[in-house]
């Protein structure tokens, strides 16, 4: 299997890379992995693997219709997996239209040049090529304390610019399924942590900050709940939905760990206490300050992966503890990789939100 990944210098599409080249039973031939290497697309996520015969890097924006066409074609590419976007609701709100660029009119030229490629395939390879799309839970909207988590089936009901535009790229995708035929698939996730994640984000937000003795940001009552998936679980979703999906269906992906964000600033608090202890001796607790809330911010977010456990035989490995546990361990052995980011590419001044 030929795979071109897009935005695979980025938090989760890096971690799938190595998912899929370490893995002693991967049949993946070749993997092309496509970023524009924006703030968040950082090319030492995958510096590991430069020296893999079977990774290659290409500089490039899915935009640009010219540079995804040319790697299809050359590299002879049997899936596409587009983890491309601009994923941050804060900038989103701040500046919205690089998110619909990115999102909406980036999606749309790249099924336009996934189509075209398709079209052409040998009867052989045409049934067994894949369009996936990595999406949000954030295209359904907000939940109420007692709601159902969202399922497949719920309703689109997005909240801030940047669920609005991937809600927008969710309905591309499915358009050019039922249209075209084009056999896609799309996921739709909770709330990822673990390795590589970008430093605006809460959870390595919160460790950096604390190991400097800066202000932990909570905003408003810190009630605002989150489901948290570790990254590993979400990419080994990913595969499983790419080789055993149904085209043209949707499939959830979370992992049933409801945490408020104030509960978890805490929970990581507790952790850092008894890994890297204050100088003096106080808890990081300490540090937690409450902030005006964000416009629009949503309190619940839930996700039912009862139909991708159902058909495709699918469960977390992870538990959140332990998962929390491998993260905050792989932010306090990397910190060379945070200082690289926050020096050279991004100033750590935004505050961190659940997303």
């Amino acid at each position: 299997m030929n795979l071109l990944v897009t935005g695979g210098c980025g938090f989760i599409g890096s971690n799938f890379i190595r998912q899929r080249l370490t893995d002693a039973g991967s049949p993946v031939r070749k993997l092309v992995n496509l970023d524009k290497l924006t703030y968040a697309g950082n090319e030492a996520n995958v510096a590991d693997l430069a020296s893999d015969p079977r990774y290659l890097f290409a500089k490039g924006d899915i935009a640009d219709e010219t540079l995804p066409a040319s790697l299809l074609a050359t590299h002879q590419v049997d899936a596409i997996i587009n983890f491309a976007a601009e994923s941050h609701v804060d900038r989103s709100i701040d500046s919205p239209e690089p998110f619909f660029q990115t999102n909406v009119v980036g999606t749309l030229r790249l099924l336009n040049t996934a189509r075209h490629y398709w079209a052409h395939l040998p009867d052989s390879r045409k049934n067994k090529f894949r369009f996936l799309h990595i999406s949000t839970d954030e295209v359904y909207g907000s939940l109420n304390p007692g709601d159902a988590p969202f399922s497949e089936a719920t309703p689109f009901a997005p909240n801030s610019p940047y669920a609005a535009s991937k809600a927008a790229s969710d309905h591309l995708v499915r358009a050019y399924h039922h249209t075209y035929q084009l056999p896609t698939l799309i996921t739709n996730c909770s709330n990822n942590y673990g390795p590589h994640h970008f430093p605006e984000k809460l959870i390595p937000l919160i460790i950096l900050n604390a190991l400097e003795g800066k202000p932990l940001p909570v905003y408003g009552d810190g009630r605002q709940i989150r489901d948290w998936l570790y990254v590993e679980d979400h990419c080994a979703a990913i595969w499983l939905v790419l080789n055993k999906g149904r085209p043209g269906e949707t499939y959830n992906i979370g992992a049933s760990n409801e945490r408020p964000n104030l509960e978890l600033v805490r929970q990581l608090c507790a952790l850092l206490d008894k890994k890297a202890p204050r100088a003096d001796g106080r808890s990081y607790t300490t540090l937690i300050t409450h902030v005006p809330d964000r416009p629009g911010h949503d309190r619940r977010y839930a996700i039912d992966s009862t139909k991708l456990q159902r058909e495709l035989d699918w469960k977390p490995t992870e538990s959140f503890e332990t998962g929390l546990a491998k993260t905050v361990d792989w932010y306090l052995t990397h910190r060379a990789w945070c200082d690289e980011i926050t020096n050279r590419k991004y100033s750590r001044q935004r505050l961190g939100t659940a997303s």
